[in-house]
């Protein structure tokens, strides 16, 4: 099913995109063919910064495993919970890597788009979710050059991505929210411990000033929960997160080799609304 309220531009002209099954077209005749998983490549050339931008194939296949597990439900329900109060008929996930996330989405926004730079990312997400999420619109896209028009939708979601507020401004109708997950303060403290030498805390309220003047914080929520991670979940863990690759070589192959590690998932839910 195609959304019906969401309001897609062309990434190469800004003209409306008109949605059919198979191909989406402006008026400049510029076309974008439907793939068979059913996401949309709205990502041009020149909005790549490489051949094959995003999450590696080892990233995204190690985060559906370890998300899979449901080991973060709780910041699922957490978030999903946050949009339904906002009474939202629509609503972009910015990178939303493989969509397990997004797929629960639909329980409180009528109209998803689950958008992210990476294409092997949003081949997942439809492939998996095409058939059980038709309220969900999977495309290839920047989130520094949203697709969508001006002003177009009620509420952005971001969680552990780059934060373009400029942007995010631009596609949100007056009044709109955004709600950004961003890691707590002591987020994997356990794990940190032994990838660094120091341990530095998260700053979750570094995000604050970025939204304003144009926004203002209208809540916010923090989500904890203990972890017992056996040896496979823990090296699909370490292959998700930026942490591992910061770390010296053998500080990571320590701790792959540890059959076990019990530690506390923390995370900051941040709530914005756009000034009227």
């Amino acid at each position: 099913m195609l959304p019906t309220r969401l309001t897609l531009a062309c990434p190469l002209c800004r003209a409306p995109l008109a949605r059919a099954p198979k191909t989406w077209a402006c008026p400049e005749r510029h076309s974008f063919d439907v793939a068979r998983e059913g996401y949309v490549n709205l990502l041009p050339v020149q909005q790549k910064a490489s051949k094959s931008p995003g999450d590696s194939a080892e990233s995204l296949a190690a985060r559906r495993s370890f998300l899979g597990a449901g080991h973060y439900a709780p910041l699922r329900t957490a978030v999903t919970a946050m949009l339904a109060a906002l009474d939202a008929d629509t609503l972009i996930d910015i990178g939303c890597g493989e969509g397990w996330y997004t797929s629960a989405f639909p329980d409180a926004v009528r109209e998803v788009i689950g958008i992210d730079i990476a294409k092997p990312a949003i081949r997942m997400a439809a492939k998996a979710y095409g058939l059980s999420c038709p309220d969900i619109t999977w495309l290839v896209g920047s989130g520094a050059n949203l697709p969508v028009e001006d002003a177009a939708v009620d509420a952005v979601v971001c969680l552990f991505t780059q934060l373009h507020v400029d942007e995010i401004a631009r596609v949100l109708r007056p009044g709109g929210h955004v709600v950004v997950v961003t890691p707590a303060p002591d987020h994997l403290a356990a794990l940190r411990q032994r990838l660094f030498d120091a341990l530095v805390e998260h700053q979750p309220d570094k995000f604050i000033a970025g939204f304003e003047p144009r926004f203002e914080l209208t809540g916010r929520e923090d989500v904890r929960t203990a972890l017992s991670l056996d040896n496979t979940a823990l090296r699909q863990l370490l292959a998700m997160t930026p942490y591992a690759w910061k770390a010296k070589p053998e500080k990571r192959a320590a701790l792959e080799a540890c059959p076990r590690l019990d530690t506390t998932a923390a995370f900051s839910l941040l709530r914005f609304r756009k000034h009227a």
